[in-house]
């Protein structure tokens, strides 16, 4: 056996690398797949590898007996959160029942997993993070907790939550809780790499990035934004209309109002609480008692939503994003060395025209972001449409 899933369709989890017994699998990333490899000289025929992959074997799945909607009691907590601060909230109070919670963090250039136990510690894990992280190392650490008689929360993508499952055993799924976050795809770092290099930024020396502030799509590095501020970012228009994505991603088998974890987190997009809805709302889909347990331990406003208009505003709960015709393109220009901007605007002009028109309205002082995140113009003639 030369790899592990079909050619293309690593998610990328690690879990297959985590539980070899002699090192003998590599995931091997890239900007179209991840490869994961195993070294035939290594290789001791155990097949804990297959057994573990999320892709080959996917957890059970479990179907939502709650649909919910809400915002943390904190205002603060709130403010902070990138939607609602349920995650924020739920994590700090976990911590403080004596749990470990385990997520995903940024530090020195990388996008890799960490447990804590201290509800001072849970703001590493705040902010959406529209790239893909690497759980490498925390699977045997949560083992390890749970084994000890500690309860740990794992919050993760669906298929890290998978993968987390399946690494644990049923024995000790007693002890952990998981959370999965709904995930439209994920693109390799490579890629937000080169992207940060052609502006003259390099991933390392950034201390604290953000994609986005509630609905206002753009990366920062800390309080400066890389782009102009109020307009989309080639990286994220590339994100947000699916053109970067692993191949994995488009076939996703997690995509799907069945989840795999014990409680959903996402963002209540369309809700009704239009009063709201500039604070940031999340979404919750409830699986288990203990997901109720979660979201009854934590200061939550939880409130009923209707399961049709959040499925309608969370496309990734009913299918996968669809591979869009551009993407083969895309991947081409960027590997042949076209510049990253230019291969995004080559690939959708017409999204890419459209903030450019924006960014010159702003520079001549004709339009102003708004307080939200969205865009204001400044005479009525210019509208965002």
């Amino acid at each position: 056996m030369l790899t592990i899933c079909d050619e293309g369709m690593c998610a990328g989890c690690m879990a297959c690398a985590d539980i070899c017994p002699t090192g003998a699998v590599e995931v091997v990333p890239g900007i179209d797949y991840y490869r994961p490899v195993i070294d035939q000289e290594k290789c001791i025929g155990c097949e804990r590898c297959s057994k573990v992959c999320q892709q080959l074997n996917p957890a059970a799945f479990r179907k939502p007996v709650k649909w919910q909607q809400g915002w943390a009691v904190d205002p603060a907590e709130r403010s902070a959160s990138s939607s609602g601060g349920f995650a924020s909230a739920i994590s700090r109070a976990f911590a403080r029942s004596g749990g470990a919670v385990c997520s995903c963090a940024f530090s020195g250039g990388r996008f890799g997993f960490e447990v804590v136990d201290d509800p001072g510690d849970i703001d590493r894990f705040r902010g959406s993070k529209y790239v893909k992280s690497d759980p490498s190392g925390v699977y045997g650490q949560v083992k390890s907790l749970l084994k000890a008689g500690q309860r740990v929360l794992f919050i993760g993508l669906p298929c890290q939550v998978s993968a987390m499952r399946n690494f644990v055993g049923e024995r000790l799924e007693e002890r952990l809780y998981t959370i999965d976050l709904i995930c439209h795809g994920t693109p390799s770092p490579q890629l937000l790499e080169t992207f940060l290099e052609e502006r003259g930024c390099k991933l390392g020396d950034i201390v604290d990035i953000a994609f986005r502030r509630k609905s206002s799509f753009q990366l920062r590095d800390g309080y400066a934004t890389i782009d102009t501020p109020g307009v989309v970012d080639r990286y994220l228009i590339a994100f947000l209309e699916g053109l970067d994505y692993t191949e994995n991603c488009y076939s996703c088998a997690y995509a799907r109002r069945e989840r795999v974890s014990d409680l959903t987190l996402g963002d209540s997009w369309g809700t009704e609480l239009e009063d709201e809805a500039g604070g940031g709302i999340s979404l919750a889909l409830c699986q288990t008692e203990k997901g109720g347990e979660l979201l009854r331990m934590a200061r939550l406003r939880v409130l009923p939503v209707d399961e049709d208009l959040a499925t309608a505003n969370n496309k990734q709960l009913n299918r996968p994003m669809e591979l869009p015709a551009q993407r083969s393109r895309f991947l081409r220009d960027v590997e042949s060395g076209v510049p990253f901007e230019r291969a995004v605007k080559r690939a959708l002009p017409k999204r890419c025209h459209r903030q450019d028109i924006k960014r010159a309205l702003i520079r001549l002082h004709l339009w102003k972001p708004s307080g939200g995140g969205s865009m204001k113009p400044v005479s009525s003639h210019f509208v965002d449409r």
